[in-house]
């Protein structure tokens, strides 16, 4: 059952039917094997690509850039829609490395939910905290899944007891693991006892194979596994300290359920698809920018969270993700954007997942449909039929690195300024402009220095333009405006550059040259700018 299934089906009720929802994690913590095992196991894909396999075997699907299968990591971003048990999963993959969390925090203002994935050797890491505070502070629900637990790693109640005090919810295990870290046989349901044992396929290339027994038939003795005996105890344990599974905390964001995996050989990844189905919440009303919530069944709207080129070397085009928030999107509709007043025509619409791509006819809240060649959008845009509105906008990160940026080969100058204002719009990098400098030499702004390669990698790719960038002493920018502006451009060691966006930035060397200036000029505008 999709989107294009029920073309008359009513928006509320569609919506219903939607789980749209992004794994957040550390890198290396398995985030894009999860992903490419979701879609394994929903029979989106016939087999699974694995990020460090073995010669031959194929990288995952998810990760399409020549950087992305070289290092092993995420750097943009996959939307990918699932079904499941008649309910229509919308999985928005983010970028795993620390330096790209402006794109993650803007994947993660799309959806509802979110599961947190932790390495069962090393637990909560700095990049999950980081990721976990942001959906804390939007209210997203989380789901845990412990993955990795085919391997050596902590005892299971030293992470449950982790990420209580780490993170002050209240977890609790809807399953438990049979076996220790590295001896995965299977697991218990703790609410009923059931037991499912699970054994890997060779390879890991198709979905794991599943026994199920009752209560009454998985004992230790009957099945010939003494872990069993354990398991039970340590299940019993937790539901004597009350940490059995409540659907109103966990929606509160109190408590989080908690899953054992592992993701590279499809263990456990079925029982996570049925508890998504579950647990996870479907699209809500959505808050404007006015604070008032606009409904399901209200006409058509959305907003533009992430501008994507470079995924189809042979068309060259741009795909602009948009997030459906209310009624029903149509393909060839014509809507208006907010920010312009303009119309804007939605002519080509896809679902895509990596270079995947399928033509979406229909979708409703909570969806995110991709639009090709929307040069017209930016990042944040809102997009409505007939009744105004206009969602909150995204914002900004603080940028902590700079670089004057000029191409390698003068002759190549064209297409380097393409280049760079196509990375400029799709939220790779801010690019700030002055006078002073001559608005043809940009300073690039990122908020961790592998954006720097990112931009070197995809111009030299897809505009064959290599860059030179000259890194430049300030680690540090604040919001300034005109009056304080031509007082700050003449102190020493200062510098204020205009972002694309018309906001005047002030950048320092460090937090001590700031202060400096902070405490003997205090009639300067310097506001801090939202932090990574």
């Amino acid at each position: 059952m999709t989107a294009e299934d029920h073309p008359a089906e009513g928006a509320a009720a569609a919506a219903a039917r939607r789980r749209t929802f992004a794994i957040i994690s550390h890198p290396d913590a398995g985030k894009s094997t999860l992903t490419e095992s979701l879609a394994l196991n929903a029979r989106a894909i016939e087999e699974a690509g694995h990020i460090h396999g073995k010669a031959g075997r194929s990288a995952t699907v998810s990760d399409w850039m020549g950087m992305e299968k070289d290092r092993g990591i995420s750097i943009s971003s996959a939307s990918m829609q699932l079904e499941h048990r008649g309910t229509v999963l919308n999985l928005l993959d983010t970028p795993g490395h620390a330096d790209f969390s402006e794109d993650t925090y803007r994947v993660l203002a799309a959806v509802d939910a979110a599961v947190m994935l932790i390495d069962a050797a090393k637990g909560l890491e700095p990049q999950t905290m980081k990721l976990f505070n942001v959906c804390r502070h939007r209210g997203i629900p989380i789901i845990t899944v412990i993955n990795k637990w085919d391997r050596p790693g902590l005892e299971a109640l030293e992470l449950i007891d982790e990420i209580r005090e780490e993170t002050g919810l209240d977890p609790t295990p809807v399953t438990w693991p049979v076996g220790i870290a590295g001896d995965f046989h299977g697991y218990l349901e703790r609410r009923t006892g059931d037991l499912t044992l699970i054994r890997a396929t060779p390879g890991g290339r198709r979905s794991a194979e599943e026994e199920h027994f009752s209560a009454e038939e998985a004992t230790p003795e009957a099945l010939g596994l003494p872990e069993l005996a354990e398991a039970r105890e340590e299940s019993e344990l937790l539901g004597a300290s009350g940490a059995d599974h409540d659907q109103e905390t966990f929606l509160a964001g109190i408590s989080t359920p908690v899953f054992f995996a592992a993701a590279v050989r499809h263990l456990g990844v079925p029982r996570l698809l049925d508890a998504l189905v579950e647990l996870a919440p479907s699209p809500e009303p959505r808050p404007d920018a006015e604070g008032e919530s606009r409904p399901l069944d209200a006409p058509f709207s959305a907003f533009t969270f992430k501008i994507q080129s470079g995924m189809d070397a042979a068309h060259r085009d741009r795909l602009a993700f948009v997030r459906v928030c209310s009624g029903v999107f149509r393909r060839g509709m014509t809507v208006t954007s907010a920010r312009t007043g303009r119309p804007f025509s939605m002519k080509y619409a896809h679902l895509a997942f990596g270079r995947t791509r399928e033509v979406v006819d229909v979708a409703y809240p909570g969806d995110v449909v991709g639009i090709v060649n929307a040069s017209a959008l930016r990042i944040g845009d809102t997009l409505y039929e007939a009744q105004p509105v206009e969602y909150p906008p995204l914002p900004r990160f603080a940028p902590e690195h700079f670089a004057v940026a000029r191409p390698a080969d003068m002759g190549r100058m064209k297409q380097f300024r393409r280049g760079v204002e196509q990375l400029e719009a799709e939220g790779v990098i801010q690019v700030l402009r002055s006078e002073v400098r001559g608005t043809h030499v940009p300073v690039l702004a990122a908020v961790g220095p592998m954006q720097f390669e990112v931009v070197d990698h995809r111009l030299r790719e897809e505009f064959r333009s290599s860059a030179k960038l000259e890194p430049l002493e300030h680690s540090l920018a604040r919001a300034t405006d005109e009056p304080s502006s031509h007082e700050l451009a003449g102190l020493a060691g200062v510098e204020v550059l205009e972002r694309s966006d018309g906001q005047l930035l002030a950048l320092f060397r460090d937090r001590w040259h700031l202060l400096g200036i902070e405490r003997t000029r205090t009639h300067l505008r310097l506001d801090p700018l939202v932090a990574a």
